[in-house]
Formats: structure tokens, C-alpha cells, sequence
């Protein structure tokens, strides 16, 4: 956790980062008039504001688990993203909007070498920037500063394409590049919006853990059979960087109380181990009972309504 509290230091560099980007690309764009970097500095615009959200939400979910919030705080991750994702699809149909107008009424550029110089800064901060963000992101697991980073680099693919729109503009004379190539970043930054949007809806709705990560747990459990041991109705949910792991643990029925409790207590351990910040609870089961099988599915059947399934039919949706 307080690796987690730490976070905030990057949010803040993110802010101090949008405050000098958007003075230098609006610097830029009073230097050359062009409509791309007009639309360059309202993309830097939005990272202060995303910014400046991803400092309260990474306070939020730095927060320890209470009363009411027995799971922890990490959601709070996931509102961020979805945030920055439709902010950054509104400031690329706000960058198309404009190139647009201009498509149809160029106007010609005015000291475009100054320009280019001043946004050329601007796009180095912000690269080498995102590139901390994103890295600190995958590190620690957090979609807020991942998306930070994500709305960054955009910001960085955007300011490329205005340099090489009006770069060519100067060379050329060709006016009209310059909404042209703010309409192809503009499409850039759209989709990379909506790839953040449905990620922070996957994990507000508590998809299942990757196929990789849900590949360890099954391998972790892969020699139950050994010890004369099964598990079923395995269930798997992340909330911001802590996942979620529950099963039912079939034992011998047989064992004692405290045999099965020692079982889970190791069973348990080889699933944290295999899945990194994780939360893991089982669920004891006499192997045998036949109430015990009537949880397979992810609903309980109530044996009196219900068909229960047969012990052939349990062990047969096992992947083992």
C-alpha cells in the first residue's frame, strides 16, 4: 500500500508536464497561426485536466480497505481511465472539427521554423514523460497512470503530425496539408480513446483476469488429484491493481476439519504466489457430497427445484 501511496508523484509530474506543453504549443501557435497547433495545444489542454483527475483518483485508490469499501478503493482507477479515454475522443472531434473548416479556407503559415522549434520541445517533454508514465503504469499495475501515459503519447503523435503538416506546408506551399494531417492524427487519437474506454469498462464490470494470469491458477492448482483433492466454480475479478480468486476446495471427506483447513491454507499460498496481488478465498467441500456439486456452475442450484449434476458429470468440466 505504500507503494501504491507513492503513485501520486507521477500524477504530479504529469500536471507540471501539461502546464509547460501547453504554454510552449500555444507559444507556437500565435507564432505560426496554424490550425494544428491550435488543436495540439487543446490536446495538452485535456492532459492537465486528466492530470489533475488522475492526482485525486490515485489518493483515492491508495486507500486502505474499511468498512464500507471491504475490496479496497482500487475501482476508483477505473473512472479515471474511462475519463481520459472520452476526453481524448472529444479533443480529436474538436482537432477534426476545426481541420475541417480550415480544409475548405487555407490560410497560409507565418515563421514556421520558430514554430517548429518551440513544438518540438514541447513533444520532447512530453514523450520522454510519457514514457515514465507508462512504465510506472505497468510496474505497478495502474490503469490511471497507464492512461496517462496513453493520453500523452497521443498527445505526442499528435504534435509529430502537426510538425510534419506544417514542415511540409513550408516547403511545399501546400496549405491545405496542414487540417489534412490533423484529421489523420485526430483518427490516431480516437482509436487509442476507445481502446481506454473499454478497458476501464472491463474492469468496472469484473471481467475475468487475462488468460494467462487465469492459465497460472490453473496450473497452481494442476496436482490437487495427488493429494485426492478437486476445485470448481473458480470465479476471478481485478479491482485496480489487487486481483480476486475464488473456488471451492473438494477434499476427502474423510479429513478432519483441521487436515482441510491446512490443505486450503497451502493451496491458497501457491495461488498467491503464482498471481501477484492477489486476494485469494476458497471455499471447503466434501469431495464426495453430492450438495457439494450442485455449485458448479457460477449460480447455486436449490437441490429441491433443480437437477443435480452427477459426479461424472462435475469432474468432466474440470480442465484437469
Amino acid at each position: 500500500m505504500i507503494e501504491r501511496q507513492t503513485l501520486t508523484r507521477y500524477a504530479w509530474l504529469s500536471i507540471g508536464t501539461a502546464a509547460a506543453t501547453i504554454c510552449l504549443k500555444l507559444s507556437a501557435w500565435w507564432l505560426t497561426g496554424s490550425i494544428g497547433m491550435l488543436a495540439d495545444a487543446m490536446e495538452s489542454l485535456t492532459n492537465l485536466v486528466t492530470a489533475g483527475m488522475a492526482l485525486l483518483v490515485l489518493t483515492i485508490a491508495a486507500r486502505p480497505a474499511d468498512e464500507d469499501h471491504a475490496y479496497g478503493h482500487g475501482k476508483a482507477e477505473y473512472f479515471a481511465g474511462a475519463l481520459e479515454g472520452i476526453l481524448i475522443m472529444l479533443a480529436a472531434a474538436g482537432i477534426g472539427w476545426t481541420a475541417v473548416q480550415r480544409l475548405f479556407t487555407p490560410q497560409p503559415l507565418e515563421q514556421t521554423v520558430a514554430g517548429l522549434l518551440v513544438a518540438g520541445v514541447a513533444t520532447a517533454i512530453n514523450g520522454v514523460v510519457a514514457f515514465i508514465l507508462l512504465r510506472a503504469g505497468r510496474r505497478y499495475d495502474s490503469l490511471t497512470l497507464e492512461a496517462d501515459g496513453q493520453h500523452l503519447l497521443t498527445d505526442v503523435w499528435t504534435s509529430l503530425g502537426v510538425v510534419v503538416g506544417i514542415g511540409l506546408v513550408a516547403l511545399t506551399g501546400w496549405y491545405v496539408l496542414d487540417p489534412v494531417i490533423a484529421l489523420v492524427v485526430a483518427l490516431h487519437i480516437t482509436v487509442t480513446g476507445i481502446r481506454l474506454v473499454r478497458r476501464a469498462v472491463a474492469g468496472l464490470m469484473d471481467t475475468a483476469l487475462p488468460a494467462e494470469e487465469l492459465t497460472a491458477i490453473h496450473n497452481a492448482l494442476a496436482n490437487l488429484n495427488d493429494h485426492g483433492c478437486d476445485y470448481h466454480a473458480l470465479r476471478t475479478r481485478q479491482s485496480g491493481a489487487r486481483r480476486f480468486i475464488s473456488f471451492h476446495l473438494l477434499v476427502p471427506d474423510t479429513w478432519s476439519i483441521q487436515q482441510a483447513h491446512a490443505m486450503a491454507e497451502q493451496v491458497e499460498a501457491a495461488v498467491r504466489a503464482a498471481v501477484p496481488n492477489s486476494t485469494v478465498f476458497t471455499h471447503l467441500e466434501p469431495r464426495n457430497d453430492p450438495t457439494a456439486l450442485a455449485d458448479v456452475t457460477l449460480d447455486r442450484h436449490d437441490p429441491a427445484t433443480d437437477a443435480e449434476p452427477t459426479l461424472a458429470e462435475s469432474h468432466s468440466s474440470s480442465p484437469f
